[in-house]
Protein backbone atom coordinates (compact mmCIF):
# COMPACT_ATOMS: atom_id res chain seq x y z
CA UNK A 1 0.00 0.00 0.00
CA UNK A 2 2.94 2.62 0.28
CA UNK A 3 4.76 1.55 -1.80
CA UNK A 4 1.63 1.94 -4.21
CA UNK A 5 1.50 5.52 -2.76
CA UNK A 6 5.05 6.44 -3.54
CA UNK A 7 4.57 5.57 -6.57
CA UNK A 8 1.58 7.67 -7.35
CA UNK A 9 3.21 10.76 -5.79
CA UNK A 10 6.44 10.29 -8.12
CA UNK A 11 4.64 10.60 -11.35
CA UNK A 12 2.22 12.96 -10.21
CA UNK A 13 5.71 15.14 -9.40
CA UNK A 14 6.72 14.02 -12.68
CA UNK A 15 4.03 14.91 -14.32
CA UNK A 16 2.73 18.43 -12.71
CA UNK A 17 5.88 21.09 -12.86
CA UNK A 18 6.14 22.93 -9.68
CA UNK A 19 7.46 26.03 -11.19
CA UNK A 20 9.07 27.27 -14.66
CA UNK A 21 13.06 26.62 -14.44
CA UNK A 22 15.20 30.16 -15.12
CA UNK A 23 18.43 30.26 -15.98
CA UNK A 24 20.34 33.08 -16.58
CA UNK A 25 23.92 33.37 -18.66
CA UNK A 26 25.29 34.65 -21.68
CA UNK A 27 24.05 33.68 -25.06
CA UNK A 28 25.40 33.59 -28.39
CA UNK A 29 24.04 34.13 -32.02
CA UNK A 30 25.03 32.08 -34.97
CA UNK A 31 24.45 32.02 -38.45
CA UNK A 32 25.25 29.61 -40.88
CA UNK A 33 26.65 29.52 -44.59
CA UNK A 34 24.12 27.88 -46.04
CA UNK A 35 20.39 26.79 -44.84
CA UNK A 36 20.85 23.43 -45.88
CA UNK A 37 23.29 22.64 -42.82
CA UNK A 38 21.93 20.14 -40.82
CA UNK A 39 21.12 20.27 -36.60
CA UNK A 40 21.59 17.24 -34.28
CA UNK A 41 18.23 17.27 -34.25
CA UNK A 42 18.18 16.67 -37.61
CA UNK A 43 16.04 19.70 -39.27
CA UNK A 44 18.15 22.14 -41.24
CA UNK A 45 19.54 25.76 -39.74
CA UNK A 46 17.01 28.79 -40.90
CA UNK A 47 18.62 32.34 -40.04
CA UNK A 48 14.96 33.74 -40.19
CA UNK A 49 13.56 30.52 -38.20
CA UNK A 50 12.78 31.15 -34.26
CA UNK A 51 14.95 28.52 -33.24
CA UNK A 52 18.49 27.82 -30.73
CA UNK A 53 20.76 25.35 -29.10
CA UNK A 54 21.10 24.68 -25.62
CA UNK A 55 23.02 21.68 -24.22
CA UNK A 56 20.15 20.03 -22.19
CA UNK A 57 17.03 20.78 -23.11
CA UNK A 58 14.66 18.74 -25.28
CA UNK A 59 14.28 19.20 -29.01
CA UNK A 60 11.27 20.60 -30.20
CA UNK A 61 10.92 21.95 -26.51
CA UNK A 62 9.52 26.17 -26.71
CA UNK A 63 11.59 28.19 -24.15
CA UNK A 64 11.10 32.37 -23.49
CA UNK A 65 14.24 33.99 -24.09
CA UNK A 66 14.21 37.70 -22.48
CA UNK A 67 16.70 40.57 -22.95
CA UNK A 68 16.50 43.97 -21.96
CA UNK A 69 12.51 43.44 -21.81
CA UNK A 70 12.65 42.40 -25.23
CA UNK A 71 11.08 38.44 -25.10
CA UNK A 72 10.95 35.63 -28.05
CA UNK A 73 9.91 32.01 -27.62
CA UNK A 74 12.49 29.43 -29.64
CA UNK A 75 12.01 26.05 -30.53
CA UNK A 76 15.47 23.97 -29.27
CA UNK A 77 17.13 22.14 -32.63
CA UNK A 78 20.01 22.04 -31.93
CA UNK A 79 23.00 21.12 -29.18
CA UNK A 80 25.34 23.76 -27.78
CA UNK A 81 26.92 26.02 -27.36
CA UNK A 82 30.56 24.49 -26.65
CA UNK A 83 31.65 27.40 -25.61
CA UNK A 84 32.79 28.39 -22.25
CA UNK A 85 30.59 30.90 -20.31
CA UNK A 86 27.76 30.73 -22.99
CA UNK A 87 23.52 28.68 -22.48
CA UNK A 88 22.34 29.03 -25.41
CA UNK A 89 22.77 29.72 -29.03
CA UNK A 90 19.93 31.88 -30.95
CA UNK A 91 19.01 31.88 -34.58
CA UNK A 92 19.88 35.30 -36.75
CA UNK A 93 16.48 35.73 -36.51
CA UNK A 94 15.92 35.37 -32.57
CA UNK A 95 18.95 37.64 -31.89
CA UNK A 96 17.80 40.58 -34.33
CA UNK A 97 13.94 40.28 -31.74
CA UNK A 98 16.24 40.78 -28.85
CA UNK A 99 18.35 42.91 -30.32
CA UNK A 100 21.94 41.18 -30.01
CA UNK A 101 24.21 40.67 -32.70
CA UNK A 102 27.16 39.03 -31.32
CA UNK A 103 26.61 37.98 -27.17
CA UNK A 104 24.14 39.32 -24.67
CA UNK A 105 22.78 38.39 -21.01
CA UNK A 106 19.81 36.61 -20.94
CA UNK A 107 16.77 34.94 -18.93
CA UNK A 108 15.76 31.58 -20.22
CA UNK A 109 12.28 30.40 -19.00
CA UNK A 110 11.87 26.43 -19.69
Amino acid sequence: MVRNLLIMVILVLNVIPLKAKEQTCIASVYSVKTNSTKTVSGISLDDNAMTAAHKTIKFGHKVRVIHKNKTVFVKITDRGPYVKGRCIDLSVAAGKALGISGLGRVQIED
